[in-house]
């Protein structure tokens, strides 16, 4: 089976179709189940710029020269009527992303602000070519939780509920995130967790890895390392991601046609070609992370400087505060 990006009036879909045997009349259908919209009503678009399919629904599905991790566009054709229910068009819930099990409403899509729900930036995203494109990553300066939400929802504001269900994974599976791997309690870990103020690590990716059934490759920027969050083999849809990690912030890389194409065409969710670090992804996510090292795009944790900003009042507070702590420099607000 073979992945395909649908994005339609309702949001983003991913559904499963094996190009070599299916017809375009099965591929019609996914996409029925997917949008609601009747396959003789489908216009159906691919590439960038987009360029309308022929359909012909006796042929086969490759006859249209599609490949795993395409997207395709689907709008009703114009002049045509959509079925309409409560004054909006009908469409059906979207397939959760990979066949992930997350519940209903977590699916559900939402508006957007800016395409992939990213903040626009005035400054161009660094990016190295591929085969396919040019593999990009913005720069957003993101946490762990938006990262996540934009390579599985499409939307970076949503890393409130990449929270949520990462505090839910944790909650679901006792045994894997006890106290002895949570460094506390599992209530005390999910209730700081559930802070926007938090970061996320290791243990939240593996959590995404097993629920979005997808491998999340981390590539940190200052030593070129990998690290792969897999999901469990039995679950493992074949597909990755790839999170650039600075030090500090996560942000999700993502794949156009081209440098400047707009978010809507960008693939944040590859199917794995080859194993080990040779596949194309994986090598064009190395290079990206040589580019951003190069520009000392990076933080380490261990040996950069901090400057204490508690606010202390009085001769006191200073006195107690340099006794606690070790500080001695002082200056007056």
């Amino acid at each position: 089976m073979s992945p395909l990006r649908l994005r339609h009036p309702g949001g983003v879909t991913t559904i499963q179709i094996d190009i070599g045997n299916a017809t375009v009349q099965d591929l019609q259908q996914e996409v029925y189940r997917a949008t609601n919209i009747l396959p003789s009503l489908q216009d159906l678009r691919t590439g960038y710029p987009p360029r309308s399919l022929e359909i012909i629904p006796e042929l086969p599905a490759d006859s249209l020269g599609l490949k795993a991790g395409d997207q395709l566009i689907v709008n009703t054709k114009a002049g045509s009527v959509s079925t309409a229910v409560g004054g909006a068009v009908a469409s059906a819930p979207p397939s959760q992303p990979f066949g992930t099990p997350v519940p209903p409403a977590a699916a559900a899509p939402q508006p957007r602000s800016t395409p992939l729900g990213r903040p626009p930036k005035a400054a161009s995203p660094d990016f190295v070519e591929t085969e396919g494109g040019a593999l990009i990553v913005p720069d957003d300066n993101s946490c762990l939780f938006s990262s996540v939400a934009l390579v599985f929802r499409q939307d970076i504001g949503k890393a409130s509920e990449m929270r949520q269900l990462a505090a839910e994974g944790i909650r679901g599976d006792p045994e894997t995130f006890n106290e002895a791997i949570l460094g506390r309690s599992q209530s005390e870990y999910i209730a700081t967790i559930l802070k926007p103020s938090t970061w996320g690590g290791a243990i939240e990716l593996s959590v995404f890895a097993k629920m979005f059934a997808t491998e999340i490759d981390s590539v940190d920027v200052e030593t070129g390392r990998i690290d792969q969050f897999t999901p469990p083999p039995e679950t493992n849809t074949g597909n990755r991601c790839i999170l650039i990690y600075s030090g500090i912030h996560y942000d999700a890389a993502s794949l156009a046609p081209a440098p400047d194409a707009p978010g809507e065409f960008h693939q944040t969710v590859f199917p794995v070609i080859a194993s080990g670090d040779s596949d194309p992804i994986l090598v064009a996510a190395k290079k990206l992370a040589d580019k951003l090292r190069a520009k000392k795009a990076y933080t380490n944790t261990s040996t950069f400087d901090l400057k204490c900003e508690v606010r202390l009042r009085g001769e006191k507070e200073a006195r107690a505060h340099a006794a606690e702590t070790g500080h001695t420099s002082f200056g007056e607000y």
